[in-house]
């Protein structure tokens, strides 16, 4: 059912081919709410699925300012999230497109700001490609215009157990007595778009999602439950992972987790936030194909 919207102008949104901004053109559509998407290629495959929802496409360049706030002229508000970063030159890269982003908005007087960061940005924390948006908040924050961070934790659909001789087995660099804080995709599309669309607010410009916080061990459990088989879970070396920015993020999150969290602020704007039992339900989550995991 669509909750009463406030809007008069197009919601904008840039990233929305990505699965971040994909969510959150989802949740917009959901409640009926105009949108206009940022591409840089109205004629790609992504792009023309959402003009054939409806969407209307504004085609930007990042390195063109003046396309971008043209495209984010008489918008009521405007959601974005920058490129991941895997390396320190697209660290560089994403701070110069979100610093883009901020300045096109404010050129454009954009009512209200929306920016997708990530949990723990609101200080610096030694992961190069998550205090790249800890810079774009600050640069957000000084720039004048009402601005919320969305702080997603990481994703619940970077889960990916392996079914191995009849057990389901969980891998992650992380250690088993330490609680993973975790975000369905779905859920920060639809505080996104809560925020966005005025049906909520986030006290002191900030929202911190957690849907759930486990650890290894009851992560597994859960996926063995659903499917009705035994699970265990191994804690890998961080030595597995491909970049020492990866392993910066392992380590912070293995920190985060030394911290509970309030799993109340994501439901306070959003009630039907999943948790992780609920997302396996709600995907439909099956077991994958055995396989030795190797």
């Amino acid at each position: 059912m669509s909750q009463q919207m406030r809007t008069t102008g197009p919601i904008a949104v840039f990233g929305a081919t990505g699965r971040q901004g994909g969510a959150v053109v989802d949740a917009l559509l959901d409640r009926q709410a105009p949108v206009r998407a940022l591409v840089r290629d109205p004629q790609s495959d992504r792009a023309q699925a959402l003009a054939a929802r409806g969407v209307d496409l504004a085609a930007v360049r990042t390195d063109d300012p003046a396309s971008m706030a043209a495209a984010l002229t008489e918008v009521e508000a405007f959601s974005f999230m920058t490129p991941e970063a895997n390396s320190l030159d697209e660290v560089e890269t994403e701070i110069r497109i979100g610093t883009a982003l901020v300045d096109a908005a404010v050129a454009a007087r954009v009512p209200h700001v929306v920016f997708n960061s990530v949990f723990g940005a609101d200080q610096e924390s030694g992961v190069p490609h998550h205090d790249s948006k800890h810079t774009i908040e600050e640069r957000l924050r000084a720039c004048g215009l009402r601005a919320t961070m969305v702080r997603s934790a990481p994703f619940m659909e970077e889960m990916a157990p392996k079914l191995e001789h009849g057990e389901i087995v969980l891998r992650v660099p992380m250690p088993e007595d330490v609680a993973l804080k975790m975000v369905s995709v779905r859920d920060v599309g639809r505080v996104a778009a809560a925020l966005l669309l005025g049906t909520a607010e986030a006290p002191g410009g900030a929202v911190e999602l957690v849907g759930d916080e486990l650890t290894g061990p009851q992560i597994a459990a859960a996926f063995g439950a659903h499917a009705g088989l035994p699970a265990r879970y191994e804690a890998l070396p961080l030595s597995v992972l491909p970049s020492e920015l990866d392993r910066e993020m392992f380590r912070q999150f293995a920190t985060m987790g030394e911290v509970p969290s309030d799993l109340a602020v994501a439901r306070a704007i959003e009630p039907a936030t999943l948790d992780l039992a609920g997302w396996i339900r709600a995907t439909g989550w099956t077991v994958p194909a055995n396989g030795t995991g190797s």
